[in-house]
């Protein structure tokens, strides 16, 4: 959530209007089991889960617009029709169908994707899926198909054409071999006695709608599917991007397109997947409690730290260890140690006055520059248009280091420059290369303010009001050495001490 997030707070930086999607998937077979387990309704048992995610939502400052559950009446009318449709077009059939059946992963596998292993824990023989190590079982059954076969020239004439449909390239290599190794129709429903808690599925009550066909067109349900003729994108379809794991890109990234091209709608522009958190090198499992508590960690290290630490150390391409320590090295390194240092050392400094720096050096300055700050008004120069480069990429840890780089070499900048030998001095060209080097300084801490809105607003609404930088000048406009000569008195109170610092001590260090 918090990586979509920060996708969708950039795209309104940057002064368009942007659309945020998030919810629970509710219906299938792990559902069904697992409302049984706790001994409770289906129904209730996912008012219960959506309740606590909407809450985390909350709590991590989602600025989500929609929280779709797929047991929603809207939802539910949207997968029917999407079914009909799909029938009326021949796409969907009855057939009988044999294979390996992962509950937890709500699909099933060929026989070349799964293998036989010995469990750990059990020291039993059991069949698993060589993709997502999920337990499988035989089944066989009388469902109905999805046309998936005739879609392979289709796909990948689609995938030739939106050669960065996949993020990152490496997925999209994958998928385009594994269409190109040819399709097998899908399975796309299951009977009532195997499923009751799903989407029935139209004219025959005998059947639900697989699970992954229903979740797929939560997508569309909340920008307004069925469309009215000619309204098509009025909701904001086709989506710019859907961020998913690795363990879902081929329900994604094959299934889904599929589903769409065959009734004409068109695919998502995008689709980021990202790769795992672990914890000790171990994945994450409620089954093994190798789990992380989301809330006591927003607790203890607070909601912009957590965005921070999950933007800067998620994982992309590789699964990311989660660890307490490297949350406090980061915190150290970047958040106290670096901005929060920096902005104290510049707004609480009492050798120089900032609002007078900004006044004086804040415009063409016809004298030459010493080499230190040549360096320096080149790196506020160039970082807006580099950070915006990574994030049309999508990379937004590679954004979040460009931006966190100015943070550092600004300090180093204060510390070669000594701005405070300068300013016992009387000779006005010195005056003038003090008010020179806080002016750069404070501007590098401005620019890098506005581009870190995204990965937390809380704090670099903060650093706005530390600065006095007006709500009109933190857009992305304004991200450009110069772009603002009206700020540099504070909005409030910079206290004393760790009082009123933008990123204090910690009360621990473990």
């Amino acid at each position: 959530m918090v990586l979509s997030d920060i996708l969708k707070r950039w795209q309104v930086l940057l002064g368009k209007e942007a659309i945020l999607c998030t919810g629970t998937d509710e219906n299938g077979i792990k559902i069904q089991q697992a409302a049984a387990h706790a001994g409770m309704e289906p129904k209730s048992f996912c008012d219960q889960g959506a309740q606590v995610f909407k809450k985390l939502a909350e709590r991590a400052e989602i600025s989500n617009d929609h929280f779709v559950r797929t047991t929603d009446s809207d939802h539910r009318d949207a997968v029917q029709y999407f079914w009909f449709l799909l029938k009326e077009r021949g796409y969907i059939f009855p057939a009988k169908h044999e294979g390996w059946y992962s509950v937890s992963d709500e699909t099933f596998y060929p026989e070349s994707a799964v293998h036989l292993i010995l469990d750990p824990q059990t020291g039993r023989k059991i069949m698993t899926s060589i993709e997502t190590g999920s337990q499988v079982e035989w089944a066989s059954e009388s469902n109905y198909h999805f046309r998936l076969s005739a879609f392979k020239d289709r796909l990948l004439e689609f995938y030739r054409q939106n050669p960065k449909f996949v993020v990152p390239a490496s997925r999209m290599a994958d998928v385009v071999k594994a269409v190109s190794s040819g399709l097998q129709d899908l399975s796309v429903s299951r009977p009532i006695e195997r499923l009751t808690w799903g989407i029935r599925v139209p004219d025959d009550e005998s059947q639900t709608i697989y699970v992954w066909l229903d979740a797929l067109v939560n997508y569309i349900t909340k920008a307004g599917y069925p469309w009215t003729p000619g309204r098509e994108s009025g909701g904001g379809w086709p989506a710019d991007c859907h961020v998913v794991g690795k363990d879902i890109v081929r329900f994604h990234c094959i299934y889904w397109p599929a589903f769409l091209l065959a009734l004409d709608i068109p695919p998502p522009k995008q689709v980021l997947t990202h790769a795992h958190w672990t914890l000790g090198r171990q994945k994450m499992a409620k089954s093994t409690g190798n789990v992380v508590n989301p809330f006591h960690a927003l607790d203890r290290f607070g909601v912009d730290t957590m965005r921070y630490y999950l933007a800067l150390d998620g994982g992309i391409n590789d699964d990311a260890d989660y660890e307490n320590r490297y949350i406090i090295k980061e915190y150290k390194k970047g958040l106290h140690g670096g901005l929060g240092n920096l902005t104290s050392r510049i707004m609480r400094g009492k050798c120089w006055d900032v609002r007078r720096a900004i006044e004086s050096a804040g415009h063409p300055n016809q004298h030459k520059i010493d080499e230190l700050s040549s360096a320096q008004r080149s790196r506020i120069q160039g970082a807006s248009g580099i950070v915006r480069s990574f994030m049309d990429e999508l990379d937004v840890g590679g954004a979040l280091r460009t931006i966190m780089s100015r943070i550092y070499q600004t300090n180093k900048y204060i510390n070669d420059s000594a701005p405070w030998d300068l300013a016992t001095s009387n000779d006005p060209a010195d005056k003038v290369q003090l008010d020179r080097i806080i002016y750069l300084s404070v501007e590098a801490v401005r620019v890098c303010g506005i581009l870190l809105q995204p990965f937390m607003p809380g704090k670099m609404a903060q650093l706005m009001e530390i600065l006095g930088v007006e709500a009109k000048h933190q857009t992305f406009e304004y991200a450009k050495l110069g772009a603002d000569t009206s700020y540099g008195a504070p909005r409030v109170g910079l206290g004393k001490g760790t009082e009123g610092v933008l990123f204090p001590p910690l009360a621990s260090d473990i």
